[in-house]
């Protein structure tokens, strides 16, 4: 009923198409929410591993529920925000200065999807070295020096930041 009555609205007022390049050209981007996402999932493996291996208790089952499903919600969050700002952000002048964005923007979605699939830290590990060297690449093109430091909160992991200082 609401499509019907849009079209007629349409046809009566004959609105013009419009487009854009991206969903909303804002130009707004910034990989930390794909870092944060990255060191979440490792965190949720650290938890998962401090689980016993057999006879949970109920409240154990739960927590081990909850810490699955984070870990899947925010794999799902990595590969959207890599993939926003790959192909939202990325245009010829940054593919020619760093033509590997590809292959590791491709490298970053199936590591994504191996640490979703299963609870292996060392895989996690290089998730994050990947989508670290992602951060990297992505201030560079914008002429924003980095610099790399353990993040301030568990799992304490080395993470690209931007020097964002006069």
């Amino acid at each position: 009923m609401l499509h019907s009555l849009m079209e007629r609205l349409d046809h009566a007022f004959s609105f013009g198409r419009v487009s854009a390049h991206c969903d909303i050209p804002c130009k707004i981007y910034d990989p930390v929410h794909a870092q944060i996402a990255v060191l979440t999932m490792i965190r949720m493996i650290d938890l998962l591993n401090e689980l016993p291996e057999q006879d949970l208790t109920k409240q154990q089952k739960a927590t081990f529920a909850r810490l699955i499903e984070q870990k899947e919600e925010h794999g799902k969050k990595l590969k959207e925000e890599i993939r926003i700002i790959w192909g939202d952000y990325f245009k010829q002048p940054q593919l020619d200065q760093f033509p590997e964005i590809h292959s590791l923007t491709h490298e970053i979605m199936m590591l994504a999807s191996v640490v979703k699939q299963e609870s292996d830290k060392d895989a996690a590990l290089k998730l994050l070295d990947k989508v670290n060297r992602f951060a990297e690449i992505f201030w560079q093109t914008k002429g924003v020096k980095t610099y790399t430091a353990d993040c301030p909160y568990l799992p304490e992991l080395p993470t690209v930041y931007p020097d964002l200082k006069p």
